[in-house]
């Protein structure tokens, strides 16, 4: 009995120790996000998620709202809203759901008309987005009657009131749906826009724009800037933090980082972080033209 039960234990720590490994790389590993809706040619919602590359899609963008205007959905080629031509959208948000991806509306932009002027107008404009986007309910919901996973703040632009609207967002949570909060601050630390909101707490997400700021992107032959930065980030706000990078040169002015840089410099140093979240890419249409995500998916 004494030799049998040696014997199980044996076998039992054999297989502990070959599941050990995948259990240690699916509790490390990030997430790639990455925004979708402002090139018409980067294929439906549905075909981005049926690639397997993402786990968080963001929509952009709703680039106008706030100090008493009419807010409206910009989706440049894919359709036009004004039409009701974005119901169809609907489709791909709920394939995308079913296999277990997140896709949040982006908010803001760096073109548009859009700021919030006061609390007051924070608080109107929340009430747009539940209402309209998330589980409230409207006559005039732009992208149809699928409820998307949250929101997320890619705000260059503005005023101080972006505190308030998380605030209100945040409050629709509930044990049944959460309300995801996500942002894309600049990478120079505090970001002029959102330092209050992401003081709050309130952000699940937070992909710091690590390109088109020299300062604070990662270069190879200066990568301590990167690091530096880096550290600011995780140490001062409370979410998974991401790196986020242009998915090709054409996107940005600058702040692209090859993909092997990517995985053999960037990512050992961020993995350090329990905070780090993974890689946040901008846009679906430069991801297609570069590959980028499938050269470093199995890394992130």
């Amino acid at each position: 009995m004494a030799a049998l039960f040696t014997k199980f234990c044996s076998q039992a720590a054999i297989v502990f120790l070959l599941v050990l490994p995948s259990l240690v790389s699916k509790s490390d590993a990030g997430s790639i996000v990455v925004y979708w809706g402002q090139n018409g040619g980067e294929g439906t919602l549905t075909e981005t998620c049926n690639t397997g590359r993402y786990q968080i899609v963001n929509i952009g963008f709703l680039s106008k709202f706030g100090r008493g205007q009419t807010p409206e959905i910009n989706l440049a080629g894919h359709c036009n809203p004004k039409s009701n031509g974005c119901h169809r959208a609907s489709i791909g948000i709920k394939n995308c759901q079913r296999k277990g991806i997140k896709v949040l509306l982006s908010i803001g932009g760096g073109f548009g008309s859009y700021g919030l002027s006061s609390e007051n107008d924070a608080k109107n404009v929340a009430n747009y987005i539940w209402n309209n986007f998330l589980g409230g309910r409207s006559n005039s919901r732009p992208l149809g009657d699928a409820i998307l996973d949250g929101v997320d703040f890619d705000i260059e632009k503005g005023g101080p009131h972006y505190v308030t609207l998380a605030r209100m967002l945040a409050a629709h949570s509930t044990k049944g749906r959460k309300v995801y909060l996500s942002a894309a601050p600049q990478c120079p630390f505090p970001d002029q826009h959102l330092n209050a909101a992401l003081s709050t707490g309130l952000f699940d997400y937070v992909w710091v724009q690590f390109y088109n700021n020299p300062q604070c992107e990662f270069s190879s032959r200066n990568p301590n800037a990167f690091k530096r930065y880096w550290n600011r980030w995780t140490s001062s706000i409370r979410a998974k933090i991401f790196v986020g990078l242009p998915a090709s040169r054409a996107v940005a002015g600058s702040g692209f980082v090859p993909a092997n840089d990517l995985i053999n410099e960037v990512l050992p140093f961020v993995k350090r972080s329990p905070k780090y979240g993974g890689v946040m890419l901008y846009d679906k249409f430069n991801d297609d033209k570069s590959s980028y995500s499938p050269k470093i998916r199995g890394r992130v």
